[in-house]
């Protein structure tokens, strides 16, 4: 008989409520992608570099063109400078950097810290590994504070002799909390003191707003060195569907990274990695976007204000959570499954983030909504929300 490797693991929330949004003709603000195109010149140069040839098996750990641009963009933003040739591996999406970085690195046995609420590939990944996933969770937000915040106490006496890894994600989804320059040195003291490996899933890097810098690990030689730094182009230039994604590692660890990489995916798409490259010659499309996604925050925090939800602060990331205390006592899960059937507008319960997503302490009454949207399907569920 088949003894699953995941038992409890079944259709993911996101699928779920997508499916229900279909099902209810909702609008759907639950799914974490644009609903417009990427840029027009970005699309031309994959059909370009399909016309050149580049149609073929490129090289494993991705064209050397597209991992220089990457070393470049990471020396100039944030001061550490990667070999392109031994230490940027070009990926299949962020996802699987991080699942090959983990097979990589975890062994049976270990325990990884993450902090929760979490991206729902990070726990089964461990589990796969034959590691334990320990979760330490954010403080949540009050009246008085309405932002997550990372205990880092908590964060260090969860480290213990059977720690491979302490998973990191910031810009954070789903709360869009961020971190700061306080942060980066209590990270460094767990760093010194304990020598554990760490993973920062930044694929939000270039959303950060309010003219705060992206609080790279990069930008701390002490992480760096300890560090897989995981990003995408999905997030960055709206091609979520193109799963390109890369991760920067000292020689060592991107050595055994390239090890499973190889054998999980070998390679990623040939024209998407060599138009990339080209564009990403040009940096204003980065630097531009955090203004480009202020205006969809701001444009949506409008709108909610109109309604009984109550927006919380978005510092980073398209995710803004909204508490809906003032409507109802449902569970997070009941009331967006209830939104989306009785209201016709799909969001994402925040406790589906945690390891026990039926807890007390999982549900705080907030939903995650996602503004990498036409600001006409932003205005369309607002109107919607007015009704609730």
């Amino acid at each position: 008989m088949l003894q699953s490797k995941l038992p409890d693991i079944g259709t993911t929330i996101f699928t779920t409520m997508s499916r229900l949004a279909l099902e209810h003709g909702a609008v759907n603000l639950g799914q974490g992608f644009p609903d417009f195109e990427p840029d027009q010149r970005l699309r031309d140069l994959v059909t370009q570099a399909m016309g050149e040839g580049h149609n073929q098996y490129p090289y494993m750990p991705g064209v050397a063109p597209l991992r220089q641009a990457i070393a470049a963009k990471v020396s100039a933003l944030y001061g550490h400078d990667y070999d392109p040739d031994t230490e940027i591996t070009v990926t299949s999406g962020a996802t699987e950097a991080l699942m090959a970085t983990i097979l990589a690195v975890v062994h049976a046995g270990d325990e990884v810290v993450v902090i929760e609420p979490c991206y729902d590939a990070y726990m089964p990944s461990i589990r796969l590994a034959g590691a334990t996933p320990v979760a330490v969770p954010l403080r949540a937000p009050t009246i008085e504070d309405p932002y997550y915040r990372v205990d880092w106490q908590r964060v260090r006496d969860a480290i213990t002799s059977k720690t491979r890894l302490l998973m990191l994600n910031f810009p954070h989804n789903p709360t869009g909390a961020v971190l700061t320059d306080s942060d980066l040195d209590a990270l460094e003291r767990i760093v010194e003191d304990t020598g554990v490996l760490l993973i920062s899933d930044e694929v939000y890097e270039h959303i950060v707003f309010d003219g705060v810098a992206h609080a790279s690990l990069a930008r701390r030689p002490i992480l760096a060195a300890n560090a897989f730094i995981i990003s995408s182009f999905g997030k960055t230039y709206h091609t979520t569907g193109w799963k390109i994604g890369y991760c920067c590692a000292p020689k060592a660890l991107s050595a055994e990274l390239r090890k499973v990489h190889q054998f999980m995916v070998f390679t990623v798409s040939s024209p998407m990695q060599v138009a990339l490259a080209t564009f990403m010659q040009d940096p204003a499309p980065y630097l531009d976007l955090p203004a480009f996604y202020e205006a969809k925050r701001a444009h949506l925090k409008a709108g909610l204000e109109q309604t009984r939800f109550v927006p919380l602060p978005s510092p980073g990331t398209f995710f803004m959570l909204a508490d809906y205390s003032a409507i109802s006592d449902r569970p997070e899960a009941e009331f967006a499954q209830w939104l989306t059937v009785e209201h016709g507008v799909t969001v994402i319960p925040v406790s589906a983030f945690y390891k026990q997503p039926d807890t007390a302490s999982s549900n705080h009454r907030l939903v995650r909504f996602c503004f990498a949207k036409q600001d006409s399907t932003l205005d369309a569920a607002v109107k919607r929300l007015k009704a609730v």
